[in-house]
């Protein structure tokens, strides 16, 4: 049943903003510390850029995928507050871990365990906060997480970089090093944090929206099912249990003869563009580049799976998103700035480090506070202005914003990355990243304005597997095996800016449909 949609807030709906904005924060916090922390874990441990990129991302980046999958079906059937409260503990404690860590194989395990749990952020976080802020104020919501996140990333670079540096200047004679005591502190707030979200009153779902949703019965069986349907293995017992027809497993097996052929492709260029001893993980001895090829492999045929089981098991769900062309060409898009983003994010520090001469905990203050701020910033007006176009011009306003965003850029960041010293590279860094941030607010609200309210978590979780695999789990280790390759980490991370061409393509098309596919959706979904 559908009625008109509100255009109040909800009781409670800044509080909700709040927590789920510094549950985002902590995210991005426990997730890029890493990035400040790599010149002495890479001393430490006697690993190259590389492998770093392999742990900022591929390792986390599988599991954080994976996961978001059920954890983004039981966002559409539980308790919101409850899931995100137990992720946030569950992240917590994996980040903790690294405080305690002495080898390589224990900082992945540690990875591994919060891409885990920072799973349900963005399912959860998002789906709870449409509940709560009506349609035409979602640009701001959206620019406030993107806010927070900005946070997050600032924070995690002057709480690493100066935690690290006090405790190895007044403790050196300790057995802990100071990497190993950022990540201790960093992993406490989340404990507190965790608490207020659990308090947090669960809002009717389809509320805000005029479309009303049942609860659902059995989430977590229909989450468990969904975690079987795509695990590689399992997924052949669900297809079966399920009635697939036989055209239907023999092009699954096709896609995972394609993939295998192009894992062992990439492998070889990778291995040709940049040899790599073996590395250790614990008693099995493995080429990183197979490695890192193997699990973006794995990933992408999570995500046949996953289009292939959605169709399935909630063919509501499958036409909704695959037959609107917006929501594949948001995700197609987002992907590819994930490469940008995560490519450049993951060496900024080290790059001001090897560049300027700069140190670890210099960096982190100057740097760290620079990009908090702008990040901010940035969202907070980009967010509001997307809104205000979008009513003027409905669908391409946003769009607008974004296309400026994601192609102006690249451009600039050739400006920025060959100053000459800090002031000038912080100065131009300023402009850059203020533009930068105006590409997540608007495009978010476009991708889930495309779906029923009860879609909203699996929608994110699509993303975000896309995204991570795709996109954090290729854009880092691309620049670290330029970088090693070439020698020059100002060229690996520059050359990255290539996928915006494309991104510029697909916005122009976002901009013309984006409308048209919105008006829709009920129809999507009754077909």
């Amino acid at each position: 049943m559908t009625t008109e949609p509100r255009r109040t807030l909800a009781p409670g709906a800044w509080y909700a903003l709040i927590l789920v904005a510094l549950t985002n924060a902590m995210s991005l916090l426990d997730r890029q510390i890493l990035a400040i922390l790599a010149p002495a874990i890479k001393k430490d441990l006697d690993i190259g850029d590389a492998e770093m990129g392999l742990l900022y991302g591929t390792v986390f980046a599988l599991f954080y995928a994976l996961f978001s999958l059920p954890v983004g079906r039981l966002a559409d059937g539980w308790v919101r507050t409850r899931l995100l409260a137990i992720s946030l503990l569950f992240w917590s404690t994996a980040t903790g871990l690294a405080g305690f860590a002495s080898s390589f194989a224990m900082l992945a395990l540690s990875r591994l365990g919060v891409g885990i749990g920072e799973a349900a952020t963005a399912p959860a976080g998002t789906s709870l906060l449409y509940d709560f802020w009506p349609k035409h104020r979602r640009g701001f919501v959206m620019s406030v997480i993107a806010s927070a996140i900005a946070l997050g990333l600032g924070g995690s670079l002057i709480l690493g970089g100066v935690a690290a540096a006090w405790w190895d200047a007044s403790h050196a004679a300790g057995g802990l090093k100071g990497w190993q005591f950022a990540f201790l502190v960093a992993a406490a707030p989340g404990f507190v944090l965790a608490a207020f979200v659990w308090m947090l009153k669960e809002p009717q779902r389809g509320q805000m929206d005029g479309i009303e949703t049942a609860p659902e019965a059995h989430p977590f069986a229909r989450s468990l099912a969904l975690l079987g349907s795509v695990t590689p293995g399992f997924h052949w017992i669900g297809m079966k249990g399920r009635g697939a027809s036989p055209a239907m497993v023999r092009g699954n097996l096709v896609a995972l003869t394609l993939i295998a052929v192009a894992a062992y492709a990439l492998t070889l260029l990778s291995n040709a563009i940049s040899p790599k001893p073996p590395m250790q993980l614990g008693s099995i001895t493995l080429n990183p580049h197979a490695l890192q090829w193997s699990v973006i492999g794995l990933g992408v045929f999570v995500i046949v799976n996953l289009m292939q089981g959605m169709k399935l098991g909630d063919a509501q769900a499958f036409r909704v998103i695959s037959r609107s062309p917006t929501v594949m060409m948001c995700i197609a898009v987002g992907t590819l700035q994930s490469v940008i983003n995560y490519g450049m994010m993951a060496f900024n520090p080290s790059f001001l480090i090897r560049t300027y001469g700069l140190t670890m905990q210099e960096t982190a203050l100057q740097f760290g506070l620079l990009s908090a701020a702008m990040g901010i910033i940035g969202p907070l007006a980009w967010g509001p202005l997307s809104d205000w176009l979008n009513q003027r011009f409905p669908g391409a306003g946003r769009a607008w914003v974004a296309l400026f965003a994601m192609a102006a850029s690249p451009v600039m960041s050739f400006w920025v990355y060959f100053a000459a010293d800090p002031g000038s590279f912080y100065a131009r860094f300023l402009i850059y990243s203020f533009i930068l941030t105006g590409w997540m607010p608007p495009l978010y609200a476009i991708m889930y304005d495309q779906v029923l309210p009860r879609m909203r978590g699996l929608t994110a979780s699509l993303y975000l597997l896309v995204m991570t695999i795709l996109g954090m789990g290729i854009g880092p280790y691309v620049v670290g095996l330029l970088s090693d390759a070439t020698g020059s980490l100002r060229t690996a991370m520059l050359s990255i800016n290539a996928v915006a061409i494309p991104i510029a393509v697909l916005m122009l098309f976002i901009a013309r449909r984006a409308q048209r596919d919105e008006a829709t959706l009920l129809e999507r979904a009754a077909a």
